[in-house]
């Protein structure tokens, strides 16, 4: 069953965050992901929203989604990810087959 995370952030460190940003497309591509959205100032519909910045991912499978996000080379660019922000990344099951 497809999987979607989401993250929401600020971003606290921007030298950090656009060292992860430099590095993700190859890292990404590398596995089994769709980007599906990326807005560096989503519009609020309802509520307040406290982030700066909102990515939607999708994988065919949690496995998937662990695979990347568990993998050697995403550990590594992560770290600059998690220094330079500040956030929220919830994983979502699909709905249907």
């Amino acid at each position: 069953m497809t999987v979607y995370a989401l993250a929401q952030f600020t971003i606290t460190d921007p030298t950090a965050y656009s060292r992860y940003q430099s590095r993700f497309p190859e890292v990404f591509n590398n596995h089994q992901g769709t980007l599906l959205a990326a807005d560096d100032s989503p519009t609020t519909i309802e509520g307040g929203y406290p982030h700066q910045k909102a990515v939607l991912l999708s994988f065919p499978t949690r496995e998937a989604f662990e695979d990347w996000s568990q993998s050697a080379e995403y550990q590594e660019i992560s770290q600059d990810r998690q220094a330079g922000t500040t956030g929220v990344v919830v994983l979502l099951n699909g709905i249907g087959p």
